[in-house]
């Protein structure tokens, strides 16, 4: 048998339950007699609580509690959320507010949690929110990304959150200053909720001295450390778990407010209780993404070489810190801040704000899908600018295999790459040569056609360190994993690739995942981590049980322990006819006494990331007397490295580009001047539907990472990472001959139509 997998597509072994309405999600797994929880939301941006009275709503038919704040100050609790702080530029601390369980003394977005009803239903416990008695003076509401003098925090003046840079600034300004040729471009990236199938849940229970808490996430141990500090038990009293998860997108790495005070609930109570949002408050209340608006400068020499890239961010933070916004809106960005080209010099500076708008994070990729879309659309119009065609604009510039280990100027050394191979084969699929004859066509038919190009690197993000247990069965084995799967197929990828390595049939390996209680530790999901972490500790698993089972068997094999081989599916040793696989040698030890055989538990940090890369070719159609887009035609080369399997992979990138789609063409959070969510639902803010998505053609062009055994390199986010700059590059190609000069995203029918008749207007 092959070792590290036999990169065959494996169809997954979840879907069965996931199609057949057996899933098990947190809704499903609640208690039935638990009591129900209701949140009571600001209804304004920004405001200065001067009552709030919950008496009536106490003496409500079926009401248990009513939390507030201030009542979970009074309780000792510590209701300070977590939050991830970076440095200023001038290694002064960034801001860093308190972000309250509950409002405490002021709202600063509209949708904050004010107070949770405890009640038997959750009629009577919406019914009693609405006697909670809530007054405030209204405060300036400050939208605006940029310094302001309507302080949100008093931490915090001019609402400036941070002020981060890295490169290195003095030569890359002597570099622009001294260019033969400097593009300049302002990129925005507007706000995107994530939208996941299932909302938000969770539910608490207290027996005797211990919580248990159930919620849908994308890891247990970080809920279980939090939960601890702030209801003050030992970290053995909380028992964390996570069920099915009806999607992620990084929106579920984080807890929330709602988590603590269900929690708390239930230890007062004594009682199980159950939390569940609904999708318009989601839409309110969960991390959204993005928001940021960048002005990029590019230096080339007379060669068109890059010399220099520098990049001035403003990113919207929302109203608080969270446990990892300012982290992924600052030092996340600069991962891939150089992208796949040989810069000299790079700096980035990212000043952050706050807003009355929800809490933001950087979800569905970390950084990564906002760095790589504005190095391209600076590609993109430097290719226009100087008048060299884009793909060979690329080719002049990509760090070339023999620079390898590539340092970045960001700090990151990227390890392997042959970025010319993997645009060669996008251009031969997606058919380049082609295009031209296409777009005539187009334009007999009164339509605008344009071809973009985004290539991308991205860095698998969280812990490099992951844990692993393996407990044979009777006639199996079980896996605990301290990853968490949230539709991506987990379930299916650890059983074959622990089936590969010890030859125990797939079909009896039982993935276990989201149990704080059954492994020692995780890091959960998030940032492209998962197969790489998790399959790099199961190989340091697989090699001690190899060890352990050959000093075991070497007397029963007549020969010394170091003379007994295993072949991926026996033990063999020269002249011994025993040749026992895996499960034969657990069930020996299991006659023999030695239970000790049975559990194998690791620890194991890769040793460097590793960094996924491809190229995105994307075609659009546009109807100029309508403004509808359609995507014609979409390509996708990748470099994963090595795959367990294939057809896994495609999902994931088939997804991803259906993200980047959808914020392309339909997807835009807005809110009004007082802060007021104008797309709360699914009437007003426009998921991409089945029709505006094309097949979509995925090749892979594989260089193995030399950052881990298993040379893979991720690809959970890829698709999001190279759609963006391929769909706004296309829209730009389209229009670009006719004058339009600025394209920004979403490329919503109005906007399209009004840049259209642009267009027209100078044909005339």
């Amino acid at each position: 048998m092959e070792k590290f997998g036999k990169s065959q597509s494996v169809a997954r072994v979840e879907d069965l339950r996931f199609l057949t309405g057996a899933g098990r999600y947190v809704d499903d797994i609640a208690p039935a007699d638990a009591l129900r929880a209701y949140v009571l939301r600001s209804p304004v941006a920004h405001a200065e609580i001067t009552t709030l009275d919950t008496a009536d709503a106490e003496e409500a038919p079926g009401v248990h509690l009513v939390l507030t704040g201030q009542k979970m100050l009074d309780a000792g609790l510590d209701t300070a959320m977590n939050a991830v702080l970076t440095k200023n530029r001038d290694g002064s601390s960034a801001a860093s507010p308190k972000r309250p369980t509950l409002a405490e003394g002021r709202v600063r977005f509209v949708g904050e949690p004010i107070a949770m009803v405890i009640a038997e239903t959750l009629e009577q416990a919406r019914d009693a929110a609405e006697l909670i008695v809530f007054d405030y003076d209204d405060l300036p509401v400050c939208t605006e990304l940029g310094p302001s003098n309507n302080a949100i925090h008093p931490e915090a003046p001019n609402n400036r959150a941070f002020d981060f840079g890295i490169g290195d600034q003095a030569a890359t300004a002597k570099a622009i200053e001294s260019a033969a040729r400097v593009v300049r471009l302002e990129v925005t990236d507007h706000r995107i909720i994530s939208n996941p199938m299932e909302p938000r849940a969770a539910y608490a229970e207290w027996s005797g001295d211990r919580l248990h808490f159930a919620f849908g996430g994308q890891g247990v141990w970080g809920m279980k450390e939090q939960l601890s500090r702030m209801l003050h038990l030992d970290t053995e009293q909380v028992r964390v778990t996570t069920p099915d998860v009806g999607g992620g997108f990084g929106t579920k790495t984080m807890p929330y407010p709602e988590y603590f005070a269900v929690a708390h609930a239930a230890m007062v109570l004594g009682r199980p209780v159950r939390w569940f949002s609904d999708r318009s408050e989601a839409m309110l209340s969960d991390n959204a993404g993005r928001d940021l608006v960048t002005m990029a400068e590019m230096a080339f020499d007379e060669n068109n070489r890059i010399t220099a890239y520098r990049l001035h961010n403003l990113s919207n933070l929302g109203a608080y810190n969270s446990q990892f916004g300012q982290l992924m809106q600052g030092q996340l960005f600069s991962r891939v801040l150089t992208g796949v080209y040989d810069i000299p010099a790079a700096y980035l500076r990212t000043e952050a704000f706050y807003t009355n708008t929800t809490q933001v994070d950087a979800y569905r990729g970390a950084g990564r899908p906002e760095a790589n879309y504005v190095l391209e659309r600076v590609m993109d119009r430097a290719a226009r600018e100087l008048g060299v065609d884009p793909f060979e604009l690329r080719r002049i510039n990509f760090i070339r295999p023999e620079q390898f280990p590539y340092p970045t100027p960001s700090g990151e050394t990227y390890d392997v790459g042959d970025f010319r191979r993997v645009l060669d084969h996008a251009a031969r699929d997606a058919d380049v040569a082609g295009f031209p004859a296409r777009r005539a066509a187009s334009e007999k038919a009164g339509k605008l056609r344009g071809l973009g190009l985004g290539c991308y690197i991205e860095s698998i993000l969280g812990s490099p360190s992951e844990d692993v247990k393996v407990e044979f069965t009777e006639d199996g084995a079980l896996i605990y994993v301290g990853t968490q799967s949230n539709g991506q197929g987990h379930e299916t990828v650890f059983a074959k690739f622990l089936s590969d390595q010890t030859g125990i049939p797939a079909e009896k390996i039982q993935v276990v995942q989201g149990d704080s209680d059954l492994i020692a530790g995780g890091g959960g999901t998030g940032g492209s981590r998962s197969v790489t972490v998790q399959t790099n500790v199961t190989l340091v698993a697989v090699a001690d049980m190899v060890k352990g089972f050959a000093e075991f068997l070497a007397p029963e094999m007549g020969v010394d322990a170091g003379a007994v081989r295993f072949d991926d599916e026996r033990f063999r040793a020269e002249g011994s006819n025993l040749s026992p696989t895996m499960i034969e040698a657990a069930q020996m030890a299991r006659e023999a006494g030695r239970d000790d055989l049975l559990t194998w538990t690791a620890h194991a940090q890769l040793p460097a990331r590793s960094f996924p890369n491809g190229a995105h070719v994307a075609e659009l159609e546009i109807d100029p007397e309508t403004g509808h887009v359609e995507v014609a035609r979409y390509t996708v080369v990748d470099d994963f490295g090595n795959l367990i399997n294939p057809r896994l992979a495609e999902g994931q990138v088939h997804g991803g580009v259906v993200q980047g789609i959808g914020q392309a063409l339909t997807e835009v959070a807005v809110h009004d001047s007082e802060g007021q969510l104008l797309t709360a639902s699914f009437m007003d803010y426009a998921v991409p539907r089945a029709a505006d998505v094309p097949m979509i053609a995925f090749d892979v062009e594989p260089v193995p990472s030399t950052a881990n055994p298993m040379g893979m390199k991720g690809c959970g986010e890829a698709g999001t990472v190279g759609a963006l700059a391929a769909m706004a590059n296309a829209m730009q190609d389209a229009l670009w001959a006719h004058g339009v000069r600025q394209v920004d995203m979403p490329f919503t029918p109005v906007r399209v139509w009004e840049m259209a008749q642009g267009v027209k207007q100078a044909a005339e």
